[in-house]
């Protein structure tokens, strides 16, 4: 029986979910699979009254029937569920007219679909939130009434809640990827802004809003100019639309910094001399001031979007109502705090919207819920949620790892297992307050059954560990522990890595850490320089006190490129070079589980504020709750830290294999039971490149964006090859022969027979027209009728000698919209070829990017065929093949001492427009190469094709190649001389075989020096 503890992943991470496991009322798989995607519901935590055992809250599973509190009007579940099949009727449209959107948001929307990405494509869940905020910005408005009436549902929604600001809040689950969606609105709006800045919609000014300094340190890669920027390291904008984002003016901070500040540091005596004295002391910054200081690059724009991440920290407390909401005395400082910070929070944004105006605010987070003492019910959706990815959604695509927790031990008499929720049993034992006020001074003196959970944990961990190793993982896997404060989070850390106790005699005494792979101690008791076991809680980041005085010298090369990267991000080279302790504790915790960081050998983390640090790490694979855990709300944030996968590959059935993350101390009601699985190995990324000594090598290309014809002096002719024929078969138009059976009575054959029984003339009249209307006339311009008469006679000679009808297909199927196209494609570029010589073609060169380069290539890749190039032929560190001839081809241009240059036409950004059929669409042929044909004018720049199986569309291609590129960028003159050529599958017989094939071609070249050698030819 196939059940979800067996098989819970069912979806790809790509695709649309098309099926999910049923829940019960209690929000347990019941084994059922359902077809289809499952519906938006929320899973909120309802506490019951007067009952210990039930004080931690159980699942309500919403479907769009119910409602999370009685006094909550409005039905978010129902509305984000038909937002959604708007979005989903809108994607689906087949053509991008349709769409309702700019030219450029089109483009984006293509490229983040359809996009052959390098590296991890972007999930489904990432499109569809982006979709969701494009829809709702440039569809929504103008489509009916009942998607208008959308739009003013959201609005009265903010006007309740937000009264100064329109909000949209993006529901994903934790490890959905929320900063690639930030990239994909902070691409879609910059790109529209500069490209068409009289919309007053879009923006290029952003800012981005963190619970905390090590969120913002981690957004960092939003920054175009990051060396790991996202629209470049992970292809989110198209080659051709980079150079716009450079424009974008992006601000991250977290929100404390935009609490208005002290002008004068007054002690609290001298304030009252002043006041008392009848002095007004105006000693807070202004509005004004604040701004210039937080967001100093954004005071020129008119309108931002402020971006907030981990958003449910962000909100306006509910006025006061009858039906008061009391909590818990141990709740109530904590929401005391929440609501503090959420007040400065908006208050901050409510700042920016009265000075700078706010377009929009996103919403980014995978539990936008109101917190605890916010006036609303802890649990309750935000009410401008607009799209939802939940938990079980991305479980069920393989998005995030699966977490375990106990279900049963050999103590417990209770239905929840001790370890399930640890601090029932060890609350009152532990400190109440931070450090200043430690009611527990030896760290030997925790609990026993903390001390217990740990070891037990830790004997798993070890397994795991060993496992990693095995399977040659180069980083380690992570073990969290989470505690209620500061001084439960500094026992902890002593009591698993060890420290230092002075004795009554004033000596110093070792204490070694209880868990031997987490000591911060060698075997001589001297502290390691690189910490395996971290301290992360405000105190410990502030003071930087972590850090060993031989941290520096140990993780001296780490910090020199971690330098080296923060100057070309920054610019700022005394920033550069002043990088204290602080800094340093904050970016080993930023790379944590990344190999070559300063994080990459940590193996256990010891936290305060996992919710409000906002650490993230995909090697995460246990997790101690050492703190109570009021909500389920609360739960699945912090079991959201372990969430993120350690490994992206696909398997053979095209899903990601399930991994899995076990919890103790956290009661989540939810996948308990155990399933081992063994680590799957990420395969071996590296980094290919340009490198900086090899700029003379650097090859250069033009950015086409498409061609235009002008018509030569003399006749049009044609000389059609076997590029130019068609072939028309079932294949192309669909049965020709078709059996139809009711449920009784004769069954009957249907054929074709019959029908499109048209007359060669009729066709040919037909195909000349449409040769005349779609290939030699001026846009807005009348049709040259004079042509009319030569385009019949080439079309009659094609028809003649280059057309077959197989299978049964007729002649009259030639006509079909996508068939006529493909036809008057391949005779326009016989012609084109044919009148090569006369530079009838133009190539039409983008005028915002005019050319692209080698210089620009910056890539990750766990591809397996890859060729370490030659320093003396290649500007970039790899060829990253995608066949083995590829990697053939690369040894042989190296080995050719003709070869001046070549380069690889991956992460390069080189495309080539084409047309299939009536579908605008973009090639990227495989090399470029600079070949020394013996002109005086310089070396030929010729691009190289690899093929096997020539399928339609790589004919097309070719005859693009040949018929429009390659001779329209020639007839430019300012690009060189270009030419194509195709190598197909018999000229790779072996390395000897392709090193005679390419040398033969090179020597056609050099036996006959050309001027410009328009044409192409294949191997």
């Amino acid at each position: 029986m196939n059940t979800f503890f067996d098989s819970p992943i069912q979806n790809s991470p790509y695709e649309m979910p098309s099926e999910h496991w049923e829940l019960d009322e209690d929000g347990q798989p019941t084994n059922v699979l359902v077809k289809g995607r499952r519906p938006s519901a929320r899973i909120t935590a309802a506490p019951k009254a007067n009952t210990k055992r039930d004080s931690q809250g159980t699942f309500i599973l919403d479907t769009g029937d119910n409602l999370s509190t009685e006094s909550q009007e409005y039905n978010v579940s129902r509305h984000v569920n038909e937002i959604r099949s708007y979005v989903d009727a809108w994607r689906n449209l087949p053509n991008e007219s349709q769409w309702q959107v700019t030219p450029e948001t089109s483009r984006l929307l293509k490229h983040w679909r359809t996009y052959e990405f390098e590296g991890i494509r972007p999930f489904f869940c990432q499109i569809e939130a982006a979709e969701t905020a494009i829809w709702l910005a440039e569809v929504a408005p103008k489509f009916n009434k009942q998607t208008k009436l959308i739009v003013a549902n959201l609005k009265q929604a903010n006007e309740d809640a937000n009264p100064e600001l329109f909000r949209i809040a993006l529901k994903m689950a934790t490890g959905a990827g929320k900063t690639t969606v930030m990239a994909m609105l902070i691409a879609w709006q910059t790109i529209n802004a500069v490209r068409h800045p009289d919309r007053k919609y879009f923006t290029r000014g952003f800012l981005i809003i963190t619970p905390g300094i090590t969120i913002r340190d981690r957004l960092r890669v939003l920054q175009p100019n990051d060396p790991e920027s996202y629209y470049e390291h992970r292809d989110l904008v198209p080659f051709d639309m980079r150079k716009e984002m450079h424009r974008a003016k992006i601000v991250i901070t977290n929100y404390h910094a935009m609490k208005l500040r002290e002008k004068l540091e007054l002690s609290k005596t001298g304030r009252a001399f002043l006041t008392g004295h009848g002095s007004d002391i105006k000693s807070l910054e202004t509005e004004g001031q604040m701004l210039q200081r937080v967001m100093p690059s954004l005071m020129s724009l008119k309108g931002v979007i402020v971006i907030n991440d981990e958003a449910h920290h962000c909100y306006r407390e509910k006025p006061d109502t009858d039906d008061k909401i009391l909590l818990r005395s141990d709740d109530k400082e904590e929401a005391k705090e929440n609501n503090e910070a959420a007040r400065l929070w908006i208050s901050g944004i409510e700042i920016v919207k009265r000075n700078l105006g706010v377009k929009c605010v996103y919403d980014l987070s995978a539990t936008p819920f109101f917190l605890s003492g916010s006036g609303y019910a802890e649990g309750t959706l935000f009410r401008w949620v607009v799209s939802d990815f939940s938990l079980m959604d991305a479980i069920e695509s393989g998005i995030v790892k699966l977490p375990r927790v106990p279900i049963s031990d050999n103590v417990s008499r209770e239905d929840m297992p001790i370890y399930r929720n640890l601090w029932e049993h060890i609350g009152d034992r532990m400190p109440k307050a931070g450090r200043g006020k430690n009611t527990i001074s030896d760290p030997q003196m925790l609990p026993p059954r903390l001390q217990s959970a740990l070891d037990i944990l830790y004997a798993h961990y070890e397994t795991e560990f060993d496992s990693w190793q095995k399977a040659g993982i180069a980083v380690p896997p992570v073990f969290i522990v989470v505690c209620n404060n500061t001084a439960t989070s500094k026992l902890v850390l002593d009591y698993i890595s060890g420290y230092e106790q002075k004795s009554d005699d004033g000596t110093t005494l070792f204490i070694p850490g209880a868990l031997p792979l987490f000591q911060n101690f060698d075997a001589n008791d001297k502290q390691l320089a690189l910490p395996r076991t971290l301290l992360i809680d405000s105190v410990q980041i502030e003071s930087g006190e972590a850090l060993d005085p031989g941290f520096r010298k140990a993780a001296a090369p780490l910090i020199e490129q971690y330098r080296k990267d923060k100057l070309h991000r920054t610019g700022d080279r005394k920033a550069a070079q002043t990088i204290d302790d602080s800094e340093l504790l904050r970016e080993v915790m930023n790379t944590v589980g990344k190999e070559g960081t300063l994080g990459a050998g940590i193996r256990c983390v010891v936290s305060v504020s996992m919710l409000t640090e906002g650490w993230d790490a995909s090697t995460v694979t246990h997790i101690l709750g050492v703190r109570a855990f009021g909500t389920q709300l609360l739960c699945e944030q912090v079991v959201g830290r372990a969430l993120r996968r350690l490994s992206y590959d696909l398997n053979d059935q095209g899903l990601f294999d399930a991994e899995y993350a076990d919890i103790f101390g956290i009661p989540f009601d939810f996948t308990s039971e155990p399933s081992p699985k063994k680590p799957q190995k990420p395969k071996n990324t590296i980094r290919v490149q340009a490198m900086r000594d090899r700029t003379a090598l650097e090859i250069r290309f033009p950015n086409v964006v498409g061609y235009r014809t002008e018509l030569p002096n003399a006749k049009l002719t044609a000389s059609f090859g076997p590029d130019h024929a068609l072939r028309l078969t079932p294949e192309d138009v669909g049965p020709t022969e078709v059996t139809n059976r009711g449920i009784i009575g004769e069954e009957k054959e249907l054929t074709n027979e019959d029908v499109r029984n048209i007359r060669d003339g009729t066709v040919l009249y037909r195909l000349a027209t449409h040769l005349l209307m779609n290939h030699y006339r001026d846009p807005g311009n009348h049709p040259k009728i004079e042509l009319f008469g030569q385009l019949k006679a080439i079309c009659r000679q094609w028809m003649t000698g280059h057309l077959e009808f197989l299978g049964g297909t007729k002649s009259g199927q030639l006509l079909y919209l996508s068939i006529i196209d493909k036809a008057t494609n391949r005779i326009a570029a016989a012609i084109n070829e044919t009148h090569a010589g006369d530079n009838i073609i133009k190539a039409l060169i983008s005028p915002y990017n005019t050319d692209g380069s080698t210089r620009f290539v910056n890539f990750t890749t766990s591809k397996e065929l890859r060729w370490q190039t030659d320093e003396t032929k290649c500007h970039v560190s790899h060829v990253i093949g995608d066949s083995e001839w590829e990697l053939d081809l690369a040894e042989a241009l190296e080995r050719s001492p003709h070869v001046l240059a070549y380069v690889k036409n991956h992460g390069l950004g080189f495309e080539v427009p084409y047309l299939l059929g009536p579908e605008q669409k973009r090639y990227r042929p495989d090399f470029i190469v600079h070949v020394d044909d013996g002109n005086a004018d310089g070396p030929l720049k010729l691009i190289i094709e690899v093929k096997g199986y020539r399928d339609e569309d790589a004919i097309e291609k070719a005859n693009t190649m040949n018929a429009y590129w390659i001779p329209g960028v020639n007839s430019l003159g300012q690009f060189g001389r270009w030419s194509f050529t195709e190598f197909q599958g018999d000229a790779f017989g072996g390395k000897t075989t392709t090193q005679a094939a390419l040398d033969a071609l090179i020597n056609t070249f050099r036996d006959e020096p050309v001027i410009s050698k328009l044409g192409g030819m294949r191997i």
